[in-house]
């Protein structure tokens, strides 16, 4: 059972807070306080997901720069709770197009919608996109793309511009789950792969170290999908040890897939299977560490074959 849900910004700020105790006032403000301070006194990279309290649990994960919180006074598995939170951005971003501060200002009656119908009195009922989707009414707000002609959003000398310096795709920042009635989504699919870089760069401009963490990630906008089947390079490798095909090895050091993803031909054919239902969906999340940088380990190249049956 949850107590709370919060979500705060990067700065403190309280977003979002949905008490399931039924408390007048939206919860105790205190602990908000208490979570923020807590997390800000760690240094970044030690931050724990699980934090206590005077024998209540914090589990929180953090995405886009804001932090989603659950509270919990009782024998829950932390790992449930982790999943549901993650569940929350994802929908989050299938109902808004895109995941910040701005979105879910703008977003936050619906959020509380949405936590309505997940959960009852603190369980969790459903987060599945279809099911929610018969009972969600209220129209998402839509922030402002960033737009390169718009020069008002542009500080002296560019010193001060979005945080987003590069204008996005129309499908990032487009909901997948169109407004309740709306029929006139169009059948789209997109398979991104999203990669963070930290490199380490010496003084004399020689890199020393680059870190990669990628991940593949399917954006569906179709009602209904068959199954799809991702294939990667033969020579993929997972550790240093394993050793695939004669040509220059494709290496990562960890990866791990989602739920959904079926394996049984990754072994021998590097193909994902998936079928993927309408909303977002994380294929695979992988990570390279090494000493000297490596070429990015993924290009796409899609293609495309028409059922015989015409769907």
């Amino acid at each position: 059972m949850l107590s709370q849900i919060f979500i705060l910004s990067s700065k403190g700020d309280r977003l979002v807070h949905k008490d399931f105790r039924g408390e007048p006032g939206g919860g105790s403000t205190d602990l908000v306080d208490t979570f923020y301070r807590k997390i800000t006194a760690l240094p970044r990279d030690q931050a724990p997901v699980f934090m206590a309290h005077e024998g209540l649990h914090f589990v929180h994960v953090r995405h886009a720069g804001l932090y989603f919180v659950a509270t919990t006074g009782h024998d829950v598995s932390p790992f449930t709770i982790i999943e549901f939170l993650n569940r929350l951005v994802t929908l989050i971003r299938d109902y808004c197009g895109s995941l910040s501060e701005k979105t879910v200002s703008l977003n936050f009656a619906l959020i509380y919608e949405l936590l309505d119908e997940m959960l009852d009195y603190g369980y969790v009922q459903t987060t599945a996109p279809d099911v929610l989707r018969n009972f969600i009414q209220t129209e998402p707000v839509l922030s402002k793309a960033f737009s390169l002609l718009d020069l008002g959003s542009v500080g002296l000398f560019g010193a001060e511009t979005q945080q987003s310096k590069v204008a996005p795709s129309s499908a990032a920042s487009r909901p997948v789950l169109p407004p309740h009635g709306d029929q006139g989504a169009r059948n789209e699919l997109f398979l991104d792969v999203v990669e963070r870089l930290t490199v380490v760069i010496a003084a004399n401009g020689t890199p020393m170290k680059a870190d990669i963490q990628g991940e593949i990630r399917l954006k569906s906008y179709l009602p209904s999908c068959s199954e799809l089947r991702i294939g990667l390079t033969e020579e993929f490798c997972v550790g240093k040890s394993e050793l695939r095909g004669y040509g220059t090895a494709v290496r990562a050091d960890q990866c791990a897939f989602h739920s959904s993803v079926k394996l049984d031909e990754f072994e021998s054919s590097r193909i994902l299977k998936v079928t993927p239902s309408q909303g977002e969906l994380p294929v695979m999340q992988y990570q390279l560490s090494d000493d000297i940088p490596s070429a990015l380990p993924f290009h796409l190249f899609p293609t495309l074959e028409r059922d015989p049956t015409g769907r």
